[in-house]
């Protein structure tokens, strides 16, 4: 069985109206085509490839911020390492970072920016080598394709 610290949220997960400072990634959005973004995290050289459920209509080569979100293909509990995301260009595939906030189903990495990621349903890919998933421990995220942005206010 996964072993989850179970805490409350900050605030709404990514379905819903509130934000929490601890989802909202700050940044730019360089580029914006038909259901995707090129977002920059602020601070970061990085250049996300996002998916968007509708097409994007916020600031481009502006401040501004959203919920990155991914969902977990494997989630692996890791003792020492830095905050990454890869590749640094095109969609995320690997972040790792320490958990911010979690529930039983979500967490939400600080890997250079912060991202929202939905666990994987089976509990066989949740490796807990290094301890159990709990606010502050390092975690590895492989994620799925479909990488998302949701612009914040």
């Amino acid at each position: 069985m996964m072993q989850v610290a179970e805490t409350q949220s900050p605030g709404a997960s990514a379905g819903g109206n509130e934000r929490s400072s601890t989802q909202v990634a700050r940044g730019k959005v360089l580029e914006s085509r038909a259901g995707l973004v090129v977002f920059q995290p602020r601070g970061t050289s990085y250049e996300l490839h996002l998916g968007t459920a509708v097409d994007y209509a916020g600031p481009v080569n502006k401040p501004t911020q959203g919920v990155v979100h991914v969902r977990a293909r494997k989630v692996y509990t890791v003792p020492s390492g830095g905050n990454f995301v890869a590749p640094i260009l095109g969609t995320p595939r690997t972040i790792q970072g320490r958990v911010l906030w979690l529930s039983p189903r979500q967490l939400v990495l600080q890997a250079g920016l912060p991202v929202l990621v939905d666990l994987p349903p089976d509990p066989h890919a949740i490796d807990l080598g290094s301890g159990p998933i709990e606010e502050g421990a390092i975690v590895n995220v492989v994620a799925l394709p479909g990488a998302g942005f949701e612009p914040g206010e």
